[in-house]
């Protein structure tokens, strides 16, 4: 168990480069189980789900070492098609493995995944696209069991544009037999990177980020070096920082196509941002002023993994916010813990209503899952006084290290193990 202790107060100033995206480097991860050839990842980010990823494929037999900010992958003496409990339950992307191992040994058997508590994440989707694909499931004493021996391509239309079934689906097509037709597919950025990879790997893959994706099923491996794509994650939440402490701080290795709603927002609230190819600029305001309504939604809609952050600076804005959650139901944990630092809202099923007051103080706050973490930690970076955010642990799970990025921004934040 480890804390971040925040001292609030501090302008954040200066220039940082974002790193690469813990939701594109997850399910790439995963497919490189399906090649029998060396795979080389570059600007992968240190985060705990990709530490726990590397212990998955390891246990199912491949090779995973770090070589400076890249991972060197070997999937060729891979022999496992059982993931273990233990390994299942750290990580809800576990469930990325399903597709790949059911693409490399026809079988699998899966334990329901773990992560983070933000809501009930059926994976009735991934199940029903997997089936569509001649996949034979049997669900028992919590295990998911699959016989994948006839894998075979189809057209599937998923009720939900689910990025997870999106790229389940696409790892499990490219080694069915024929072509497979995904249907209301999610468009996100980390789609699309999935996509180059398995194409740069050898496979065929189209569509992606558009609503329908067509695949070829059957592909010879090849060898593949391939850099990941800046979080866009990481780079709202540097953003925020910026824009709760009134700072003025730039952004490199960004892609501006990624931030559409993000930076829409931010403007919004007062921000002034100048994006230019692969970077931008940001110079938060005296005080925020309210958003009227942020709704959570698919890409290219506003993402739910940036809407605790938002939260956390409606809670200082001069007036009245309206934040619906259409994601995840179980999305508002921050907003307690944000309440022991005088913020003041009221939630109703969805629906967030956040009245800004002119101040937070610091108080001793409990990360309850990542994005809500980090939302802590910004709020705690205007608070008057020392902010002591626990269970930092969550936040390891999809920042680098949080403490530095922002230290190096001209923050005081420190880490108590």
């Amino acid at each position: 168990m480890s804390r971040l202790v925040v001292q609030g107060g501090k302008k954040l100033k200066g220039s940082i480069e974002v790193p690469g995206a813990k939701n594109a480097v997850l399910p790439i991860l995963a497919a490189s189980l399906l090649s029998t050839k060396p795979i080389r990842l570059e600007h992968c980010p240190h985060l705990l789900d990709v530490d726990n990823m590397l212990l998955i494929l390891r246990y199912l037999g491949c090779s995973a070492e770090w070589d400076q900010d890249s991972l060197v992958i070997n999937a060729a003496s891979a022999d496992k098609c059982v993931m273990p409990d233990h390994l299942a339950k750290e990580l809800r992307s576990s469930i990325f493995m399903l597709g790949p191992v059911l693409g490399r040994f026809k079988k699998a058997l899966f334990s329901y995944p773990g992560g983070c508590e933000i809501g009930h994440r059926p994976i009735d989707l991934h199940l029903h696209g997997l089936s569509a694909l001649n996949v034979r499931i049997v669900e028992e004493h919590g295990h998911i069991i699959c016989d994948g021996k006839e894998l075979t391509g189809a057209s599937i239309h998923l009720d939900y544009p689910s990025v997870g079934a999106t790229e389940n689906l696409m790892m499990a097509a490219v080694a069915a037999k024929g072509q497979s037709m995904i249907f209301n597919a999610a468009r996100e950025p980390e789609i699309e990177d999935l996509q180059n990879f398995l194409n740069l790997m050898g496979c065929q893959v189209s569509g992606a980020g558009t609503s329908t994706i067509a695949i070829n099923g059957g592909f010879e491996p090849c060898p593949v070096t391939y850099r990941i794509i800046p979080d866009r994650i990481v780079t709202g939440t540097l953003m925020c920082a910026a824009a709760i402490t009134g700072g003025d701080i730039q952004l490199y290795n960004i892609r501006p196509a990624h931030l559409g709603s993000i930076v829409s927002k931010l403007r919004e609230a007062g921000c002034a941002i100048d994006v230019y190819a692969d970077s931008l600029r940001i110079r938060g305001p005296h005080r925020p002023r309210e958003l009227k309504l942020v709704e959570t939604l698919p890409h290219p809609g506003f993402p739910t993994d940036m809407q605790a952050q938002v939260f956390a600076l409606c809670t200082i804005a001069d007036g009245t916010s309206i934040i619906v959650e259409n994601v995840f139901e179980n999305r508002f944990k921050h907003a307690s813990e944000l309440a022991r630092m005088g913020a003041v809202s009221m939630l109703k099923d969805r629906t967030a209503i956040i009245r800004g007051v002119p101040r937070l103080t610091g108080a001793q706050v409990t990360a309850r899952d990542l994005r809500g973490g980090a939302a802590l930690v910004l709020a705690g970076l205007c608070a008057d006084g020392t902010t002591v955010v626990n269970s930092a642990e969550h936040i390891d799970r999809g920042y680098e290290r949080l403490e530095n990025m922002l230290n190096s921004l001209g923050a005081e934040v420190y880490r108590e193990n």
